[in-house]
């Protein structure tokens, strides 16, 4: 009989799992303490849609999701759930509002109860988030200066001027992450990532600011003590309550007690499953590429970045100072580029015949027509694009901005459809240098990228990415890096590591790296990168006549 001993033993024989929910699905993966994933599930959630930007979904459509997508996850993984020592969630920013008992209230004109969630990327309250902006408080220096729509508090102070019964009959207000948390445990705990990035809690000095709610019209919040948006606030990864409730672990199939992790946004534990490699995180920078995109940057002090969200303090990397920045469109930005294109609708037949999206599909088709990744960017020459159909989220925070795309003729064939998508991802690309390089101005630089989420997966995406942002970009081992970070979290909060940093170190790792290509295909770069600043200044200009 080989002998094993205690320590190996108990290592190969405990799980972790991870809960993401993004804008359009719930999933989660079981992972082991050497990071691999062994079984994941998925499950789509709707998504309401309304005039005035509005976007709505429903947070008992998603709790269901949720235990759902865990116990197909588990099965899959063939673990017994016993052995699940912790969990770990990340959502969208996306605010959910209850009634008393907890009871979805709606938030819209559809007077519809169960459409009781304002989607991150709602951007109704753009009026409110103006108005906040121009008074100036002294909040915004921690949000880049300026405050977005899609932050939480225009959406509260939206409910209140448009919907005061709702906001007055609310019992809790939540982010969804903590929304998740507290259906998991009954716990109130706010995350301090959560309501340091989208609330404007004060997380380096612990506190709310009464000033700025009652300078922007909330002051009712203030008033009551902030009982309705989170008066326990703690570190991500921080185990909440009791652990997993008696309802909540019969409908995940998990045992009562099973350690449940303070949560983060989405993005953020894409940085925590990322970030962690040779170097750590305040060399790296994180670039989620998902529906939107974020980039975090981790520094050791605190760095003002005009345009660009933060500093928080701990609101990723425990003890760090983020900096998050990102766009507003980005995997969702190339879907509407190309809805655009009359090849797209035989495109996606194709697409669909071979089991493949129409991104990955057209980025197959660039790779073969290119002698190399790098030089796909030959099969855009002469067309442009700004894909800013959601605004600048960052560096400029400016929601009002728009798409442009210059040199489309009027071809209808693959070829033409083919240069729309790599004009389109270099667009994405120099997106992402804007903010790289206004961060390097400020203080904040990063040696590369580690990149993560659905929309950067091929391998033409990548090397596309590094050759427009002049940085290499690192793929990791995982393939689902933003369930190893809500994973991580689990791991914590179960006591298998001292903390966040030494889990994050255990458990992600690098696996490939896209260097920038140099000479030719680098100054093709720069002269679009030029040409890209240049039409955004243009548009600007143009934006009123």
């Amino acid at each position: 009989m080989t002998h094993v001993d205690s320590a190996d033993t108990q290592s190969s024989h405990r799980y972790v799992i991870g809960v993401d929910v993004g804008t359009g699905s719930a999933r989660a993966g079981v992972f082991d303490f050497d990071g691999r994933m062994l079984g994941v599930a998925k499950r789509d959630i709707t998504l309401f849609r309304e005039a005035g930007g509005m976007v709505e979904q429903s947070s008992t459509e998603i709790w269901s999701a949720v235990c759902d997508v865990v116990r197909r996850a588990v099965a899959r993984a063939g673990i017994d759930p016993a052995l699940v020592t912790g969990l770990g969630f990340d959502a969208t920013c996306s605010l959910v509002v209850l009634g008393k008992d907890g009871a979805p209230l709606p938030v819209g004109p559809s007077e519809d109860p169960n459409r009781n969630i304002i989607v991150w990327m709602d951007h109704r309250a753009v009026a409110q988030a103006e108005r906040i902006n121009a008074l100036g408080h002294d909040v915004l220096r921690y949000v880049g200066g300026r405050i977005s729509p899609e932050m939480e508090t225009p959406k509260l102070l939206w409910l209140r001027e448009n919907r005061p019964a709702v906001f007055d009959a609310t019992w809790q207000f939540f982010d969804l992450a903590d929304f998740l948390t507290w259906k998991a445990t009954e716990s109130l705990a706010r995350s301090t990532c959560t309501v340091t990035c989208k609330w404007t809690y004060l997380a380096h000095e612990k506190r709310w600011d009464p000033s700025y709610f009652r300078e922007i019209g909330l002051d009712v919040l203030a008033e009551e003590g902030f009982a309705r948006i989170g008066t326990e606030i703690v570190a991500p990864g921080t185990p909440l309550g009791q652990g997993l409730s008696v309802d909540a672990a019969l409908a995940m199939g998990l045992n009562s007690g099973t350690a449940v992790a303070a949560g983060m946004i989405d993005a953020h534990a894409g940085g925590i499953g990322t970030v962690g490699i040779d170097g750590g995180p305040s060399v790296n920078l994180g670039y989620v590429f998902g529906t939107s995109s974020c980039t975090m940057t981790s520094t050791a002090e605190p760095v003002f970045v005009p345009g660009v969200w933060g500093p928080y303090f701990s609101a990723m990397v425990p003890g760090m100072w983020l900096n998050e920045g990102g766009q507003s469109a980005a995997g969702s930005a190339i879907d509407h580029l190309l809805a655009f294109h009359p090849a797209a609708a035989a495109a996606t037949l194709e697409a669909a015949a071979a089991g493949l999206s129409l991104p990955v599909f057209i980025a197959n088709a660039a790779a073969a027509r290119a002698t190399s990744a790098s030089e796909a960017v030959l099969l855009a020459t002469g067309l442009h694009v700004v894909p800013e159909f959601l605004g600048n989220r960052a560096p400029f925070a400016d929601p009002h901005a728009r798409a442009v795309i210059v040199g489309l003729g009027m071809e209808e064939d693959m070829d033409s459809l083919i240069s729309l998508y790599v004009a389109g991802l270099c667009g994405i690309g120099y997106g992402l240098r804007q903010i790289i390089d206004t961060q390097t101005e400020a203080g904040a630089s990063v040696d590369c990228v580690v990149i993560s989420g659905g929309a950067g997966q091929h391998d033409l995406v990548r090397q596309i990415l590094a050759d427009a942002c002049g940085k290499p970009v690192v793929a990791t081992r995982s393939e689902e890096p933003v369930l190893l970070g809500s994973a991580i979290l689990g791991a914590v909060a179960s006591s298998s590591f001292a903390d966040t940093r030494s889990a994050m170190k255990a458990l992600s790792h690098a696996c490939k790296t896209y260097v920038p290509a140099e000479g030719d295909i680098a100054t093709i770069h720069q002269r679009r990168y030029d040409g890209f600043n240049m039409l955004q200044e243009q548009v600007l200009t143009l934006r009123d006549v």
